[in-house]
Formats: structure tokens, C-alpha cells, sequence
């Protein structure tokens, strides 16, 4: 008689461990990781040099400030009752949106001072600003009274704010900024941006309830899945543009090689943008086509690096 309950409990238990796990969104901290790796790989191939302390200040920052995006933005979605039905939310999990709203600040101290910290080793404010525009945007985008992610346009912040990202890295490495990383930062704004984008098909009726006009809301399922591989393709225009004016060094076109994750994600929301248990998985179909394309950026920068080593 006591098996049945024992066997419920420990169902619970595992679904609890299931909604933690997709609160915290392990996968998602590679968007924070990539365009520091890209940005510093880049100026270590073009200027001979690298600072690791610098780098792995400026990864743990990123990463702490991405915490801070990720808390807030679920701080700021309990204001407006959007996320009622999505219990993996940590105000929802914890009953405690204070507490998420102080972890989320400290989170955002504890990254700027990291940038800060770099600023001073290098006595020059230029990446601290740089990171404090992408912090605004990051606000500007969730936060009172702005919240502009409702108005459709979180898509062209994080556009803007992962491309900065790029640059900051790569400035830090070599006090000056190029051409390349520029590309390379739209390139890793732009496999970001998909997958905020694709984070909306699943969610249009709450979206439409809170009164936020995502793009899936503004353009409908079928017209976000139509949209998606032309988003998906500008990527691929960048890289074999770089390559084919010479701003890319030859062995970025390792990632042509991620071209078939874009197929995969697009082929999958095509196929279930109108059915949202199918398709809510669609952002980590999108971060796994983010990060295997910014790995194999990597590689193809550390490729040149390792060579001249030899």
C-alpha cells in the first residue's frame, strides 16, 4: 500500500530536479562563454598575444551577468503575470521574487566589478563601457518602465549587445578594434539573437494575454518559421563574405561546417511552429546550431595559431 506513494514522491522529486534544472538553463551560459572566446581568439591571431588573466576575468564576468539577464528577466515577467503558466520560472520555484531580485543585482555587481577590475589593470575605461551599454540594453530590454522586449524589439538589443560582446573581448586583448571583429561579433549577435527568437513560438497565447507583442506574435507562427531561415542564412552571408574579401582568415570556413544544425532548426520549427509542445524546445535546438558554430569559430582561429607555433 505504501509503494504508490513512495513512487509518487519520488516522481515529484524528479520533476522538482527537472524544473530546477531548466530554471537555471545550464546549456544557455554558452551565449555568455562564446563571444569572449571568439573576441579573444581573434586578437590573439591578429596581434600575437593573449592575456589569460584578462580572459578568464572577463569569462566569469560574462557569465555572472548573464545570471543577472536570466534572474531578472524572470523578476520582471512576475510583475506582469506572463510567466504564470511556466513553472520553471525561480520566482515561481521559490515563491521568493526578492530573493531573485537581489541575487539577480548581486550577480550584476559582482560582473561589472570583474570588467572593472580589468579596466584598472589596463587603465582604460573602454571595455567597461562597452559592457555597461550591453548591461542598459539588457535592461532597457526587461526592465520598468521600458520592458521594449514587449514591444518586439529584444531581437535587435541582443543583436547589438552580443556583437559589443564580441568587440569587448577582443578589445581587451589588443586596446584596439578591427573589422574582423566586428564581423565575427554580428555573426555571434545573430546565432544569439535566434534563439531568443525561437524561445517565443511555443508561448503566443501568453505572450497575447501579458500584452507582449513578441515577433512571433506580430509576424504568427508560420510567418516566424518563414522568416527563420533567412535569419539563419545572413550568418553564412557574413562569414563567406569575410572570407571572400579577405577580412576572415581562410580557416574560418570550419563553420561552414555548423550549417547543418541551422537546417536541422529550421526544418523543426517549420514543421512544429503551430504546435507548441513540439516546438518549445525549438531555443536549445537554436543553441546547440550558437554554439557548435561558435566553437568551430574557434578552432578555425586557433587553427593559424597552433600552425605558426609549429
Amino acid at each position: 500500500m505504501t509503494t504508490p506513494t513512495i513512487d509518487r514522491a519520488s516522481a515529484g522529486l524528479l520533476d522538482r530536479k527537472s524544473l530546477w534544472l531548466a530554471a537555471i538553463k545550464p546549456p544557455m551560459y554558452s551565449v555568455a562563454v562564446i563571444p569572449i572566446l571568439v573576441g579573444s581568439l581573434l586578437a590573439w591571431l591578429e596581434t600575437g598575444r593573449l592575456d589569460g588573466r584578462i580572459l578568464g576575468i572577463f569569462l566569469l564576468s560574462a557569465v555572472l551577468l548573464l545570471v543577472w539577464e536570466n534572474l531578472s528577466n524572470d523578476v520582471y515577467d512576475a510583475d506582469t503575470g506572463i510567466d504564470q503558466n511556466k513553472h520553471h520560472s525561480l520566482v515561481n520555484l521559490t515563491q521568493n521574487q526578492s530573493l531573485i531580485f537581489w541575487l539577480g543585482n548581486l550577480s550584476l555587481a559582482l560582473g561589472v566589478a570583474g570588467v572593472f577590475t580589468i579596466a584598472l589593470i589596463q587603465q582604460d575605461a573602454t571595455v567597461l563601457g562597452l559592457i555597461l551599454i550591453c548591461c542598459v540594453l539588457g535592461y532597457l530590454y526587461q526592465g520598468p518602465p521600458f520592458r521594449l522586449g514587449y514591444q518586439g524589439l529584444g531581437e535587435p538589443l541582443c543583436l547589438i549587445s552580443f556583437a559589443l560582446g564580441v568587440g569587448a573581448a577582443y578589445y581587451a586583448q589588443a586596446q584596439a578594434f578591427s573589422l574582423s571583429c566586428w564581423g565575427l561579433g554580428a555573426m555571434i549577435g545573430m546565432t544569439t539573437t535566434l534563439v531568443l527568437f525561437c524561445s517565443h513560438f511555443h508561448q503566443v497565447s501568453d505572450d497575447v494575454a501579458a500584452g507582449k507583442y513578441s515577433p512571433i506574435v506580430r509576424l504568427g507562427t508560420l510567418g516566424g518559421a518563414n522568416l527563420l531561415p533567412w535569419l539563419c542564412g545572413s550568418i553564412f552571408v557574413i562569414l563567406l563574405g569575410g572570407l571572400g574579401w579577405g577580412i576572415f582568415p581562410a580557416s574560418l570556413a570550419l563553420a561552414l561546417g555548423s550549417a547543418p544544425f541551422a537546417i536541422q532548426l529550421c526544418r523543426h520549427v517549420k514543421l512544429y511552429h503551430d504546435q507548441p509542445a513540439l516546438v518549445q524546445n525549438a531555443k536549445f535546438v537554436a543553441i546547440r546550431f550558437q554554439f557548435c558554430c561558435g566553437i568551430l569559430l574557434c578552432l578555425g582561429l586557433l587553427l593559424p595559431i597552433t600552425l605558426k607555433s609549429v
